[in-house]
C-alpha cells in the first residue's frame, strides 16, 4: 500500500514539474531561512550556557548615583567581592577580572596582547573554562601568574610544553610564569580572553586597590550556594555597603546600590554593558521575522497544491467511484505534502552547507562549524520539514478528498467561495508580512546610513591612529614624526573619539555657586588636540602654551557639561572653580558638543585637562597624496625609537563606525531574510494567478470570442490581485511604522521615519506582484479560445 501511495505521489509530482518545482522551492528557501536564524538566535541565547553552575552565578551590577546623574554600570569597588564573602555564607564563590592590554616579550618576538584579563584564582572555580595543563585551584593564586589559552601557547612556545616558563610582560618587562594553559575560549561566551594574568599581580603593582572603595574597576561575578535566593542575599547589600563604605559614601555624596544579575542575562542586556554584548531586541526581530518566513512557506504552499485542484477533480471522482475511501485520499494526499517536504529537506542541506560560511561572514562570528560537526541539527532540520508538511498538507488534503464524485464528473465541479475568499486572505497576509519587511528594510538602511553620515562635530578624516601605551619614548616619537613629508598635524592625548573614556569623581562650581560633585568624563589632551580635531570653542579659550597654568589649573567643558551645572550660556561657566582628582582650577573653555562616543548614546558631560602623562594615544593627520611612503617613515622611527613594541595602527574613521559594526551586520541579515519572504510571498501570488486563470478558462474564452484584447484579459485579471496588495499595503502601514519606530527608540541619535519611506515601499510591493502575475495573466489571454470552450 505505502509502495502504492509513493507511486502515485511521484507519478503526480512528475507529471506537474513546474508547479512541483515551485512547491519545492518556496520550500527550501523558507526551510533554509529559517534554519539559518535558528541558528542564529539558539546562539546568541547560548552564550555562557556552558557553564555547569550557570543558575548560580550572578553578576554584581551597581548604579551610582550623584547630585546630578545616576550611573548603570557593570563594575563594583575593588574590595566588594573580598568582603562580601567574608560577610555571606550564602557566597559559595567570587571572582573579579578586568581587562588589560599587556605588553609580551617572548625572546626576540613581542605582541600587544589587547585580549587579556587580570583574574582571581578562582576563575576556574565559578566558570568551566577548560584548563588543559595546570591546577585550576593554584594556576592563578600567585604573584605574577599566567594562564596562556592553546592558541597563545603555541604563538609563543610552539609545541613545546609552556609550564614554568617566563615570559615578560608590560614595559617594565616582568617575569611572569606560565602556570596553566587552557583550551581557547568558546566563541558563545562573554568573557574572552587569549591571556589571564593574576589578579594578585595586578594588586602588586597597585597598592592599597583593595582597600579603595572609591575605585570603580571591577567586573565581580558571585557564585552562590545552592537554593540561595539572589533577591534575599540582594535585600542584604544596603546594610553591607553602610557597614564598610557608609562614611566615605556620604563625605563624596556619591551613593551607589548594587543587585545581582543572572549569567544568562548579561550577554544580552546592553544597560549595564559587558565585554562583549548582543541585543535582545535583535534576537526577538529575527524570531519574528523566521515566523514570517515559516507562516509565507506554509501559505504559499497551500496556494499552490490548491490552484491543481481543478485539475486533480476529475482523478479523485474516478478514484471515489471505484471506491477510494476519504480516508486512503487524505493519506495519499498529505504523502504527497511529505514527499515534497522530504525533497526540500535535502536540497535545504545542500543549500545549507553552501552558504554557511557566507553566513558565519555576514554574522561576524562562527554561528556553526557545520551539519558534520553537529548531527542534532540534521534531525532538528527533518522534523521541521516532517510537521511543516502535515500542517500545510492537512487543509489542501481536506478540500481535495471532499469532492463529490457525481458532481466532478458532470463537469459541474466548482470551488467554495469560503476557499476563495481563504486563499486570497492568505495572499493578503503574506504580502502584508512582505511589505512590512521592505518598510524595515528601507528603514534600517535609512537610519545606518544617517550614523555614517551626520555631522560629529571633530574632523576623523585622514587622521592615523597609534597607540603608544604610555612607552617613555612617545614624546619623543611625535617630535621625530612630526616633520616627516606627508605629517600635518600631530597630537597627544589619552583616549579618542569612539574609544574609552574615564570617568573622573569632580566637583565643580554649578550656577549657584556650589561645588556640584558628579562623575563626568575626562580627556587628557595636550595642546594640539582641540584645533587639530577642528572641535568648534564656543566660549572661552582653548589650552595654549601662552598660558603657564594650563598645565595645573586649568579645564575645558562641552556645552552638555555647562547645562548639566545650570548655566544657560557657555559663557557663564567660564571662570567657575573645580576639583578633579587632586587637581584645583578654573573652567577657560567651552567647547561645542561632539560625538565622541556612538549615536546610540546622549551626548555626555565632558571635561578635558592638561596632563602629559595621561597622554598614550598619538592622532596623526596625514596627507592623502603618498601615505605609503608617510606609513614607512613613521614605521621606521617607530622602530628606532620604541624597538620593544610591535608598531600598529588604525583609521580613526574606519575605528569609529565600528561602534556600528552590529547593527551592519543586522541591518544585512534583515536585508536578506526580508528578500527571501518577499520571494516566497511572490511564488504564493503566482499559485494565486495560476489558480485564477484555470478557474476562468471558460471566462477568457467568451470574452476573447466576443472581442476582449489580450490587453483587456491582462486588466481583467490583474485588477483582482492588485486590490489584494492595495489591502495589504494598508495592514502592513500602521505594523511597519510602529515596529521600526520602537526599534529607533536604542538610539538616541535616529532619523524619522517619512512618509515618502511608505509610498515607495508600496509601489515596490505593486511593481513586485505585477510582474509575478504578469505571465500568467498574459499566458491566459494568448491561449485559444475554441480550445479553452472545448476543454469545459
Amino acid at each position: 500500500m505505502l509502495k502504492n501511495y509513493l507511486k502515485i505521489a511521484w507519478r503526480n509530482l512528475w507529471r506537474n514539474k513546474i508547479f512541483s518545482l515551485i512547491n519545492v522551492l518556496g520550500l527550501t528557501v523558507g526551510l533554509t531561512a529559517c534554519f539559518f536564524i535558528f541558528l542564529y538566535v539558539h546562539f546568541e541565547l547560548s552564550y555562557d550556557q556552558f557553564h555547569a553552575k550557570k543558575d548560580r552565578i550572578y553578576r554584581v551590577i551597581c548604579d551610582v548615583k550623584t547630585p546630578s546623574e545616576t550611573i548603570k554600570g557593570g563594575i563594583t569597588p575593588w574590595p566588594f567581592a573580598p568582603n562580601m564573602q567574608r560577610d555571606f555564607p550564602e557566597i559559595a564563590a567570587f571572582t573579579r577580572v578586568s581587562t588589560a592590554d599587556l605588553l609580551v616579550k617572548k625572546g626576540n618576538v613581542s605582541f600587544q596582547e589587547d585580549q587579556t584579563l587580570f583574574a582571581d584564582s578562582s576563575l576556574f572555580r565559578v566558570f568551566d573554562f577548560k584548563l588543559l595543563k595546570g591546577d585550576p585551584a593554584t594556576a592563578l593564586r600567585d604573584v605574577n601568574s599566567i594562564v596562556l589559552s592553546e592558541t597563545a601557547a603555541k604563538k609563543y612556545f610552539g609545541n613545546a610544553n609552556p609550564m614554568g616558563e617566563t615570559v615578560l610582560l608590560t614595559g617594565d618587562l616582568i617575569p611572569s610564569t606560565v602556570t596553566g594553559v587552557m583550551a581557547d575560549m568558546p566563541e558563545n561566551t562573554q568573557l574572552k580572553a587569549n591571556m589571564l594574568v593574576s589578579m594578585s599581580t595586578l594588586t602588586k603593582l597597585n597598592p592599597g586597590l583593595d582597600k579603595s572603595w572609591g575605585n570603580f574597576g571591577a567586573t565581580t561575578f558571585l557564585l552562590l550556594q545552592p537554593n540561595v535566593s539572589a533577591d534575599a542575599l540582594t535585600a542584604k547589600f544596603p546594610d553591607f555597603i553602610e557597614r564598610h563604605n557608609g562614611n566615605e559614601r556620604r563625605k563624596s555624596k556619591m551613593f551607589y546600590t548594587v543587585a545581582l544579575q543572572p549569567l544568562a542575562d548579561v550577554y544580552l542586556n546592553t544597560t549595564y554593558g559587558a565585554y562583549v554584548n548582543g541585543s535582545r531586541n535583535n534576537v526577538y526581530i529575527f524570531t519574528v521575522i523566521a515566523l514570517f518566513i515559516l507562516f509565507i512557506a506554509a501559505i504559499n504552499f497551500v496556494n499552490l497544491t490548491t490552484a491543481r485542484s481543478v485539475e486533480r477533480a476529475k482523478e479523485i471522482g474516478i478514484r471515489k467511484v471505484v471506491g477510494a475511501t476519504r480516508q486512503e485520499l487524505l493519506r495519499q494526499f498529505i504523502g504527497e505534502c511529505l514527499l515534497l517536504c522530504l525533497m526540500a529537506f535535502v536540497l535545504t542541506l545542500v543549500l545549507f552547507s553552501a552558504l554557511l560560511p557566507a553566513f558565519n561572514l555576514l554574522a561576524g562570528k562562527t554561528i556553526s562549524h557545520g551539519l558534520i560537526a553537529e548531527p542534532v541539527y540534521i534531525v532538528i532540520l527533518l522534523l521541521a520539514a516532517i510537521v511543516i508538511g502535515l500542517l500545510a498538507g492537512i487543509y489542501p488534503a481536506l478540500v481535495l478528498s471532499s469532492f463529490k464524485p457525481i458532481m466532478v464528473l458532470k463537469g459541474r465541479f466548482s470551488t467554495s467561495s469560503k476557499g476563495t475568499l481563504l486563499r486570497k486572505g492568505l495572499v493578503v497576509t503574506q504580502f502584508a508580512i512582505s511589505i512590512t519587511l521592505i518598510i524595515g528594510t528601507i528603514i534600517v538602511y535609512l537610519q545606518m546610513h544617517y550614523m555614517h553620515n551626520k555631522d560629529l562635530g571633530f574632523s576623523k578624516e585622514q587622521v592615523l591612529v597609534i597607540d603608544t601605551h604610555g612607552d617613555p619614548a612617545r614624546d619623543a616619537f611625535k617630535n621625530a614624526i612630526s616633520g616627516l613629508p606627508g605629517v600635518t598635524h600631530t597630537t597627544m592625548s589619552s583616549g579618542i573619539p569612539g574609544g574609552n573614556t574615564e570617568g573622573a569623581y569632580t566637583e565643580i562650581q554649578n550656577k549657584q555657586g556650589e561645588m556640584q560633585v558628579a562623575n563626568l568624563d575626562l580627556y587628557f589632551v595636550d595642546y594640539d588636540f582641540i584645533p587639530q580635531y577642528k572641535i568648534k570653542l564656543v566660549a572661552g579659550r582653548g589650552f595654549s602654551r601662552d598660558f603657564g597654568t594650563d598645565t595645573t589649573h586649568a579645564m575645558v567643558v562641552n556645552e552638555t557639561a555647562v547645562k548639566l551645572l545650570g548655566y544657560s550660556k557657555p559663557a557663564e561657566a567660564v571662570g567657575r572653580s573645580f576639583r578633579q582628582w587632586g587637581r584645583e582650577g578654573t573652567i577657560i573653555g567651552v567647547v561645542k558638543d561632539f560625538h565622541f562616543r556612538s549615536l546610540q548614546e546622549n551626548i555626555k558631560p565632558l571635561t578635558m585637562r592638561i596632563e602629559p602623562g595621561g597622554c598614550e594615544v598619538l592622532s596623526i593627520v596625514v596627507a592623502p597624496g603618498n601615505l605609503q611612503g608617510t606609513l614607512a617613515g613613521i614605521e621606521s622611527n617607530w622602530k628606532t625609537l620604541i624597538p620593544n613594541r610591535p608598531f600598529s595602527y588604525y583609521f580613526l574613521d574606519k575605528f569609529f563606525d565600528r561602534q556600528y559594526r552590529t547593527e551592519e551586520r543586522f541591518g544585512k541579515l534583515f536585508f536578506n531574510f526580508a528578500l527571501l519572504a518577499i520571494l516566497i510571498s511572490c511564488l504564493g501570488l503566482l499559485g494565486l494567478a495560476s489558480y485564477s486563470a484555470l478557474q476562468r478558462t471558460r471566462e477568457i474564452g467568451i470574452r476573447k470570442v466576443m472581442g476582449a484584447s489580450v490587453t483587456d484579459i491582462v486588466n481583467l485579471l490583474s485588477k483582482d490581485f492588485l486590490k489584494l496588495v492595495f489591502l495589504s499595503f494598508l495592514i502592513a502601514t500602521p505594523l511597519a511604522w510602529y515596529s521600526m519606530h520602537k526599534w529607533l527608540e536604542i538610539f538616541a541619535y535616529r532619523i524619522s521615519i517619512a512618509w515618502w519611506v511608505f509610498l515607495v515601499s508600496g509601489v515596490i510591493a505593486f511593481v513586485i506582484a505585477i510582474a509575478t502575475i504578469s505571465y500568467q495573466a498574459i499566458k491566459a489571454a494568448l491561449a485559444d479560445p475554441v480550445k479553452s470552450m472545448r476543454a469545459e
